[in-house]
């Protein structure tokens, strides 16, 4: 079971996960797309990403826009799964 992150360990790992801003319990990223298929197909590559690492973000569409939020609920907060999925989402 993943473990809550502290204040300084959230602070370092965002660091290493540019674009993504902190809002409480949560990161999230906002994504801008040339329109509507090209944000449906990084959804669904967010998707294959999530169902591996069995941690899944909520996801917003908005025609070209999708934004991700993540975080761990059963922990209550931010872990490493929510910095590493980042991390892999936006390789």
């Amino acid at each position: 079971m993943p473990k809550k992150l502290t204040e300084q360990e959230i602070s370092t790992r965002l660091k290493g996960i540019s674009g993504w801003e902190r809002k409480g319990q949560d990161i999230s990223r906002l994504y801008i797309f040339s329109g509507f298929v090209a944000a449906m197909a990084f959804v669904n590559h967010v998707a294959d990403l999530a169902e591996r690492m069995d941690h899944h973000p909520d996801i917003l569409i908005q025609y070209k826009k999708v934004k991700l939020t993540l975080s761990t609920h059963s922990e209550g907060g931010l872990t490493n799964l929510d910095f590493d999925l980042a991390k892999k989402i936006d390789a």
